[in-house]
């Protein structure tokens, strides 16, 4: 059974930082990401970290603001925000793609099999 927990979401202000976890069990897979859904917006995709070498994936509008990480590739995998914005407020969702071409396309949903449940960020101005 492949679980995917997330956490360290949480009410913060503007310009502030979270650090989010995720912790995952039951699969290794080929590749960790990140993605983020606001309401009434397409989930979409922030980051995401390939298990093998650790080669990472970045959104265009992270722009240095987002750092994903894992401190090696069985252990949680993290996702650093900083100087957070109203505009970043959304649940950030931890995903799991266990293909051997999963990092293929890391940018897309359909490339991740599992999902977690996801931690909601808020930030207000």
């Amino acid at each position: 059974q492949v679980q995917l927990v997330e956490s360290g979401g949480g009410t913060v202000q503007a310009g502030e930082s979270l650090r989010l976890s995720c912790v995952s069990s039951g699969r290794r897979g080929t590749i960790m990401g990140w993605f983020r859904q606001a309401p009434g917006e397409a989930r979409e995709f922030v980051a995401a970290i390939r298990r093998r070498d650790g080669y990472k994936y970045y959104a265009n509008f992270v722009k240095g603001r987002f750092t994903v990480s894992r401190d090696n590739a069985e252990g949680p995998m993290y996702l650093q925000i900083n100087s957070l914005k109203p505009e970043d407020t959304a649940t950030y969702y931890c995903a799991l793609g266990a293909r051997s071409d999963s990092y293929a396309y890391s940018d897309r949903t359909e490339s991740y099999d599992y999902w977690g449940q996801g931690t909601q960020v808020t930030v207000s101005s």
